[in-house]
């Protein structure tokens, strides 16, 4: 009686050691990796859209980029365990294959929004101005990933139905000649 209370002790001990640690870590985080990417990207963004091309061809490129993650994010190749696998380390990795997809299509997005005005900030602080090229940037994003996302969108789905056409052709030949799914049904 006296080992089982002492072991929930000691697992309630590490319980609060364990969510502490989370906390610290979960703020420390919060603090550093956003303020210190919103500051980065801000210092970025005007180096950026002062290249040839500039904001124009900043929002083309971080675009395509988006589009590209969430390819990789929606890809069938990450979703399935793969046949004859005992899948943990590879379920782990697909996870996190899948995970930094995710990160890949939100971040030009989060990048182009820290050019903007802060809100419920003073316009002539300087973390909080309006970066230069923000505007014409996030047009030509969005532009991009609407246009392309929908060509994209309208490839596969005439991909899908291409498919699907030759598999009811196939199965119509099949039947045709007694060995397709109506088979057991024709005896």
């Amino acid at each position: 009686m006296q080992q089982e209370e002492d072991r929930r002790n000691r697992l309630r001990v590490r319980d609060g050691a364990v969510s502490g640690l989370f906390l610290v870590v979960a703020g420390a985080v919060v603090l550093f990796g956003f303020g210190g990417a919103r500051w980065v990207a801000r210092e970025s963004a005007s180096v950026l859209y002062e290249l040839p091309g500039g904001a124009w061809s900043a929002g083309g490129v971080l675009g395509v980029v988006t589009l590209l993650g969430c390819g990789g994010a929606l890809s069938e190749r990450f979703g399935s365990p793969v046949p004859g696998d005992s899948g943990k380390a590879s379920g782990v990795l697909r996870g996190t294959a899948r995970g930094v997809c995710y990160v890949v299509a939100i971040a030009p997005l989060l990048f182009l929004f820290s050019g903007l005005q802060g809100k419920n900030c003073r316009s002539y602080e300087p973390g909080c101005s309006y970066v230069p090229g923000t505007g014409p940037a996030l047009l030509v994003y969005v532009g991009c990933v609407a246009v392309l996302g929908w060509l994209t969108y309208r490839r596969r789905r005439a991909v899908l139905e291409e498919r699907r056409a030759r598999e009811r052709e196939r199965l119509r030949r099949l039947r045709k000649k007694g060995k397709g799914k109506s088979r057991t049904a024709s005896r």
